[in-house]
This record gives C-alpha cells, sequence and structure tokens, in this order.
C-alpha cells in the first residue's frame, strides 16, 4: 500500500485538530466567547488542521528521519505562536501578551510533543504507514 502515501499522511494529520477545531467551534457558535475571541478563532480553524496535515507530509517526506515524530511535532508551535501573534496583532486583539505566548511556548511544544508521538503516530498507522514515524536504519 505505498500509493498516495503523502496524501494519507496529509488526512492522518488533519484529523485531530479538525475534531478538536470542530469542539471550539461548537463553544463560538453558543455565544459563550467575547468578540474580540470569536474573531480570532476563525482564521486559525482554516489554517491550523491544514498545517498539521502539511507537517506530516513534511515529515513523511524526509528522507532520513533522524528526528522522532514527538520532535518534529514539538517544533510546530515554533512556526503557529508567532502566525498567531501577528494574526492577534493585525485583528487588533489585545487579550494576551506576547511576553505570554512565549513564557507558554514550552508548555505547547510539551503538548504537542506527546499528541504528535502518540495521537498522529497512532493515525499514521492506521491509514498505512506503518512505522514511517520511526527511525530508519
Amino acid at each position: 500500500m505505498n500509493r498516495h502515501s503523502y496524501l494519507r499522511a496529509y488526512m492522518a494529520g488533519v484529523l485531530l485538530p479538525s475534531w478538536f477545531m470542530l469542539a471550539v467551534l461548537s463553544v463560538a457558535a453558543s455565544g459563550i466567547l467575547p468578540d474580540a475571541l470569536e474573531r480570532a478563532v476563525i482564521f486559525p480553524m482554516a489554517v491550523v488542521p491544514n498545517v498539521w496535515g502539511a507537517w506530516n507530509v513534511l515529515y513523511i517526506a524526509s528522507a532520513p528521519r533522524r528526528v522522532s515524530i514527538g520532535v518534529f511535532g514539538a517544533m510546530l508551535p515554533l512556526l503557529l505562536v508567532p502566525a498567531g501573534l501577528l494574526l492577534a496583532h493585525a485583528l487588533d486583539i489585545r487579550f494576551y501578551k506576547t511576553s505570554h505566548a512565549l513564557a507558554l511556548l514550552p508548555i505547547g511544544m510539551a503538548v504537542y510533543y506527546v499528541v504528535w508521538k502518540h495521537v498522529v503516530a497512532f493515525f499514521n498507522r492506521i491509514v498505512g504507514l506503518g512505522d514511517a514515524y520511526q527511525r530508519r536504519p
């Protein structure tokens, strides 16, 4: 089953953040969130799952995988946090400060490590990528 491995990797990467964003959308639609936060949620709902899918494709496409999938996934917040800060600045949303976001970055990286190591790797196995997430000799 070597056909369309990048498509399968994309689908495996998109699945978890899509489920999570669906839950966030349900909360946002209920009117519980402040208006500024609702504006901030819409753009990431479209972008974040696609970035996760592309990040998983990039991991699968990298020929000599010298880094575990957990470490590779933990690097993703290094792109997402600055992008979120730029989005907040562009939308003039001021419910958090840059210093707070940067202080929480290591926690986010730790969470991403665990999620990628266990959940995304599991989804990769489910879609037939087997042990592609592990190092090759």
